[in-house]
């Protein structure tokens, strides 16, 4: 890791004047694992839509890569090497999961051309479908690439939204309570996949998650948010022990 690949300062928040988001500077190296929890209502998802131009924050700055992106669209952002996945998952019903992975490629990389396919000319590319290909075997998923994603378990639909959020070789994966429905096996094989990832690809990743034990597994250092502040970071033994964070997000003061 060399420098901050991503930087949020001074981000605040405020629907219908509720404040959201309260002056937070949040930064992510190249390569790191950073891990967000907090209690309902603490402004992760919030800080994720900042950070991605979803919402745009009231207050503050936020650069990646050494670009000023705050003011930029989401597309641009993407573009600019940021994969994201959602709590509720966004796939395309009667698309194959390899059609899913194709058309983030051809997105994240620009290739994509509506025009072209009234033209019977939008035909994938050697490189793109070895892409695709590269990213069914790292996933686990080359025996369900043809079948249609509504056709699929929730841990295999995970898998895919991942991979949808992978193709481009984004710098920053930001992943959005990727767990959320899976047992405990698929969680077990969702925490190896990051690490298969951030080892191969050297890939940066801000977590957003419930279950401690994949945070535990999963990141170098954890954020606890409360109340749209940051509350705690850290290394994820020192900041679970504090007693702060303890009451806010584990209910217990010991």
């Amino acid at each position: 890791m060399s420098g901050d690949l991503l930087v949020a300062k001074g981000i605040s928040k405020q629907f219908g004047g509720i404040e959201a988001l309260s002056e937070l500077s949040f930064e992510v190296a190249r390569g790191e694992a950073v891990g967000i929890v907090g209690p309902n209502g603490a402004g992760k998802t919030t800080l994720f839509n900042c950070l991605l131009g979803l919402d745009p924050p009231d207050t503050g700055t936020v650069t990646f890569d050494g670009v000023r992106i705050d003011r930029l669209p989401v597309w641009r952002r993407s573009r600019l090497g940021i994969g994201r996945t959602y709590q509720r998952m966004e796939l395309f019903m009667g698309m194959t999961v390899a059609d899913h992975l194709l058309v983030a490629e051809q997105a994240a990389t620009g290739t994509f051309r509506v025009w072209l396919d009234f033209l019977n000319r939008g035909g994938p590319t050697p490189t793109e479908l070895l892409h695709v290909e590269e990213m069914l075997e790292m996933l686990g998923l080359a025996d369900v690439a043809d079948r249609p994603v509504d056709g699929l378990d929730l841990g295999h639909a995970r898998l895919v939204e991942l991979g949808r959020a992978m193709m481009g070789s984004p710098q920053l994966l930001m992943l959005d309570e990727p767990s959320s429905g899976l047992d405990a096996d698929e969680t077990a094989r969702l925490s190896a996949i990051l690490a298969n990832v951030r080892s191969a690809r050297e890939t940066a990743v801000v977590l957003v998650e419930h279950d401690l034990q994949l945070v535990e597994s999963s990141v170098d250092r954890l954020c606890v948010l409360n109340f749209g502040r940051m509350l705690a970071s850290g290394p994820v033994d020192q900041v679970l022990a504090d007693p702060e964070v303890r009451q806010a997000y584990l209910g217990t003061g010991g």
